[in-house]
């Protein structure tokens, strides 16, 4: 694990060392559904919110402007990205509202952040279609949540409504990124019929099947890592 582990975080390094510039700029354009997230997030003043995969930055900080008494932590592999994070979150004057690490999210505790209690919510923003092992990613989520912590996901669904040539270019744009969408986590999450309420949790998917965002308790997320 760990050998597969640096190779990830090397991997991000490589992606991001130039990237990390424009990324904010860029993802605007293809990663729809993050603002939803956040909007629907509800996070609740004196809550914990870690998000797996934070990049930039740029949700955790309109997260924290969002819900202003609640406190954010951010996970990422690639310390090019965090270096990025580091200075928007301090430009931003959010520091003591927003923690950042570095490590892997099959590996995420609180423990990362030198934290005891568990977490309030766990937030994966289009970064499930870029974590090697997503069942193991899921499930160290689920054991780092509070026993009433949900889970909120947006990411790439199948873009089977974008056409057959739509899909594939898209899908091969995505790959010079080492970006792919885990058509299995949607297909999965349709097969159990998951509901419209937090205990089975609720699916939404964007036109085209472009992307989907899923929200729930930590139990409905067994049904993703069997």
């Amino acid at each position: 694990m760990a050998e597969i582990a640096g190779d990830h975080a090397a991997l991000m390094d490589s992606v991001y060392r130039k990237q990390r510039y424009i990324y904010d700029f860029t993802r605007k354009y293809y990663l729809f559904g993050r603002d939803r997230l956040i909007a629907e997030l509800a996070a609740r003043p004196g809550a914990s919110i870690v998000e797996i995969g934070c990049g930039t930055a740029r949700n955790l900080i309109k997260m924290a402007r969002l819900y202003p008494h609640t406190f954010f932590y951010g996970l990422d592999a690639s310390e090019e990205m965090l270096t990025t994070a580091r200075q928007a979150v301090a430009r931003a004057g959010l520091s003591s509202r927003i923690h950042l690490a570095h490590g892997f999210a099959e590996e995420l505790s609180p423990a990362m952040f030198g934290r005891a209690e568990p977490f309030d919510g766990a937030v994966f923003s289009y970064s499930l279609s870029m974590i090697p092992d997503w069942k193991q990613a899921l499930k160290s989520a689920s054991s780092a949540l509070a026993k009433n912590g949900e889970i909120h996901i947006v990411d790439f669904g199948d873009l089977t409504g974008l056409g057959a040539i739509g899909g594939k270019v898209l899908r091969a744009w995505l790959k010079i990124f080492h970006v792919s969408p885990r058509v299995e986590i949607l297909r999965r999450l349709e097969a159990v019929k998951v509901g419209t309420n937090r205990k089975n949790g609720l699916l939404t998917l964007l036109p085209g099947r472009y992307a989907f965002l899923w929200r729930s308790g930590s139990e409905p997320i067994q049904h993703l890592m069997q």
